[in-house]
């Protein structure tokens, strides 16, 4: 049993690692906005395999919810795609 719980640890962590660098090469700010949605969304399961609700609670109203609008906004004032 604890094995599958590592196993589901391992995927979710690797999954908020994956999904952490696309957020950091993407030239599109939209969508390197959903990647750093995805990649919370991974790391609250994450939080949730290792048995802390209130955290899962307090990171997925904050990272997931009140992170992505305000960074939609800022990059809704500003240009979309990023220039190098």
């Amino acid at each position: 049993m604890i094995e599958i719980h590592l196993l589901m640890l391992l995927i979710t962590v690797i999954i908020g690692l994956i999904f952490s660098y696309l957020a950091i090469i993407e030239k599109d700010l939209l969508k390197a906005i959903g990647f750093s949605a995805v990649q919370a969304i991974a790391y609250s399961i994450a939080f949730y395999i290792l048995m802390a609700p209130d955290i899962v609670l307090a990171y997925v109203a904050i990272a997931v919810g009140i992170y992505t609008a305000l960074l939609v906004f800022v990059v809704s004032k500003t240009t979309r795609y990023e220039v190098v």
